[in-house]
């Protein structure tokens, strides 16, 4: 079955190389067509973090069938002075303010922070704000309207010492710029892809393909928006991922294509060859991760889930254009491969071990204090994850030059931290409308609640909404844990005789059931990828040993990465390296997240390292020895392609939005120390010690499971590389 696969490959890529004009015909013309139709039916991206069946779900659906005229989103202007907004003065530019937003389209009404309605003074009168109430909600508004606000509201503020800054959620609905990020990554990977490979044109061979992966990937993705819901986050994770993956297999076939024409090949022959050869490598190595970031849909969490598809998809697009555009472009252009040589490159010519095989070399000789500095350097990385806080953060933790920060800023300044995230508490009343009034009045008397507004009743005078101010800020676990007293204690009690239901509602309440979801559903989550890494692990390599050993390696690199994560984004250090001033909770999302990815792309190392292991073994019967000849043969490529992965994600770390930052970090460190650190000194020192055991399958196990055959690249210290059929074991 896999000779018929693979004889199948092989008869796809030569089709490509023998008719090249073809094969870039039928790829421009995907191209076209997929671009016409995200230009002209594609869909927007939606930041829903819709929960079915919470709590905080049902008090947005009740609202809103209840409220039909608040079912749009509302844009919040803040403002400040030195001196009080009840002035002349002050009363003059708040109303100007209010005519500038009240003439932008969508917008239905304008609140007035002198009348408090839909705005509120602080106690000094030096801080207030009104809301801009639109007639849709955020993500269906044209991201001109949403780019309209702020000018014109500065505008008709002029140059009075009035300051203003902006917030709410039409603000946060704009789409994150990671323009600058996707520019430094590509740069970083210029530089290293230069010094690995040595020619300009080589290159720009896997950048040319990298760019046409993450195009369509995106285009793709802005096609599937409009049937469905992602937020504005999965893009750029899709494209920080796609940008990786597409440029790490097409250096693996680069490689490959270059050993061949150094080997006599033609350029049509060799193309062929690395294309079916590496490119069966690839297929391989971007379907487990491709199935790896899927089972982000075990968690019940529908953000999430299509997170995990957008990424995905990136993936199989870059596996695509590995395995066909790429071999065309090769055979294309041929021995031109090598023109414009640079001369950061080191000479060919070896006059002794390279570094790699010193450092496998140093590993055979000292396993145990391999494993022990490893393993204790990977233990104080992971110590910060004892302080791991889940949440979400709030625009507080924004950059102090943004306008939502200022404005969160302003508003905890002048009525308190808890004025940033109120719980809406929804009371549908069933009849009972006493209970709105003694739910209200237990609210008030609960510790830490610091305000309750007037309850306000929809025209048909069955369902009311509280607002509840907390006196801590919306991060805050304080303010988490009154969540759980509203809902655990103050409704059931106050409502244990009335047929009345309230439910809390609110952005708080939401991250808190975003938090309890991902908790509920982690141990599926887990259990589905980590049995898909020990199945296709013990399948491709015929040892159980192996794929546990994967398994609790990763596990290492994922503890180092959150530990990182924690010690920099909670802790403070180096905080003003990634461009933020504040603290703040990591996002309850982000560590399954980071883990389907990396469970996913360390595979491809642990394949390509111990697929050469188990071939030298199998050849020679030497254990200790094989570990070294296989670190030694495919240890420069995994280097290379780890560096330029890893360096790719953390040029997201510069975008201003601090998920995508918290992402690029941790992506980053936990592919360099998978790689690195794991990869290249724990792993083999571990299998060293381990010698023939390490190659362990029960015979039942043997003749029940089915046989993979993958291609490793063997790349030596010097430069070339090679990917080589793995032997099945007698």
């Amino acid at each position: 079955m896999h000779e018929t696969k693979s004889r199948g490959l092989a008869r796809l890529v030569r089709g490509c190389v023998e008719h090249p004009r073809r094969t870039f015909g039928i790829w421009l013309a995907a191209i076209a067509a997929i671009f016409l139709v995200s230009h002209v039916w594609g869909g927007r991206l939606v930041n829903d973090s819709n929960i079915p069946g919470s709590d905080s779900q049902q008090a947005v659906d009740l609202l809103k069938a209840s409220f039909p005229e608040r079912s749009g989103d509302a844009a919040r202007v803040v403002f400040s002075s030195d001196t009080p907004l009840t002035s002349s003065e002050g009363r003059q530019t708040i109303a100007a303010a209010e005519y500038a937003v009240g003439a932008i389209p969508g917008v239905i009404s304008v609140g007035d922070p002198f009348a408090t309605k839909g705005g509120a003074l602080s106690k000094d009168g030096k801080i207030g704000f009104f809301e801009a109430q639109f007639d849709k909600p955020a993500h269906e508004l044209d991201a001109a309207v949403i780019d309209q606000i702020e000018p014109d509201v500065r505008a008709a503020v002029g140059n009075t010492p009035i300051d203003v800054e902006f917030g709410g959620p039409v603000l946060d609905a704009k789409a994150v710029d990671s323009k600058t990020s996707d520019t430094l990554g590509l740069a970083a990977a210029i530089v290293i892809l230069l010094i690995v490979l040595g020619t300009a044109v080589a290159m720009a061979v896997p950048l040319v393909v990298a760019l046409v992966s993450v195009g369509l990937g995106s285009a793709l993705l802005t096609i599937a928006a409009a049937f469905s819901n992602f937020n504005t986050i999965t893009p750029i994770l899709a494209v920080m991922i796609g940008l990786g993956v597409a440029i790490d297999y097409a250096l693996f076939i680069v490689m490959r294509f270059r050993q061949e024409l150094e080997s006599g090949e033609s350029p049509v022959e060799a193309a062929t060859t690395a294309g079916s050869t590496a490119g069966r490598a690839v297929i391989f190595a971007g379907t487990t991760v491709a199935i790896s970031i899927s089972g982000l849909a075990l968690v019940g969490i529908p953000f999430v889930a299509k997170m995990g598809y957008g990424t995905a998809m990136s993936v199989v697009v870059a596996v695509c254009t590995a395995v066909t555009l790429l071999p065309a472009l090769l055979a294309k252009i041929g021995h031109r491969i090598y023109r414009i040589p640079v001369p950061i490159r080191r000479p060919r010519v070896r006059t002794g071990p390279g570094k790699i095989d010193q450092v496998s070399a140093f590993v055979q000789r000292n396993p145990k204090r391999v494993v022990a500095a490893t393993a204790a350097a990977l233990a104080v990385m992971a110590i910060p994850v004892l302080s791991l806080n889940m949440g979400t953060a709030d625009d507080g933790t924004n950059p102090s030059d943004t306008t939502t920060r200022k404005a969160y800023d302003l508003l905890a300044q002048g009525f308190g931290p808890g004025f940033n995230g109120p719980l809406l508490v929804a009371v549908d009343m069933q009849g009972d409308t006493r209970a709105v009034s003694d739910l209200a009045a237990s609210l008030k008397a609960t510790p830490g609640v610091a305000l309750v507004g007037k309850p306000t009743v929809n025209d048909a005078g069955d369902t009311a909404q509280i607002a509840v101010f907390p006196t801590t800020s919306p991060q805050a676990t304080e303010t988490a844990d009154l969540v759980h007293t509203v809902r655990d204690e103050v409704i059931p009690s106050t409502l244990a005789h009335s047929p009345a239901r309230a439910y809390v509602g609110g952005q708080t309440a939401s991250n808190e059931d975003v938090a309890s979801k991902l908790m509920s559903n982690f141990a599926y989550f887990l259990l589905f990828i980590v049995g898909i890494t020990c199945l296709v692990l013990t399948m491709a390599f015929r040892s159980i040993v192996i794929a546990v050993k994967a398994v609790i390696a990763t596990s290492l690199s994922a503890l180092a990465a959150f530990g990182a994560l924690v010690a920099v984004f909670q802790w403070g250090w180096l905080q003003s390296f990634v461009g933020l001033d504040r603290t703040g909770p990591t996002a309850s999302y982000l560590p399954v997240i980071v883990l389907s990815i990396l469970f996913g792309l360390s595979m491809d190392y642990e394949v390509f390292i111990a697929s050469r292991i188990r071939e030298e073994y199998i050849k020679s019967g030497d254990a200790s020895g094989a570990v070294r000849a296989g670190v030694s043969a495919v240890g420069r490529v995994i280097v290379a392609a780890a560096v330029i992965m890893g360096v790719v994600f953390w040029a997201f770390v510069l975008t201003p939005d601090r998920t995508v930052k918290s992402f690029g970090l941790g992506l980053g460190v936990a592919i360099l120390v998978d790689a690195l650190i794991v990869r290249m000194l724990l792993v083999p020192a571990v299998m060293h010690l381990l010698g023939s055991r390490a190659w362990y399958l029960p015979r039942w196990l043997d003749r029940v499971l089915p046989r993979v055959t993958i291609e490793a690249p063997e790349a030596s210290d010097d430069g070339p590389s090679s990917f080589v059929d793995l032997p099945r074991a007698a």
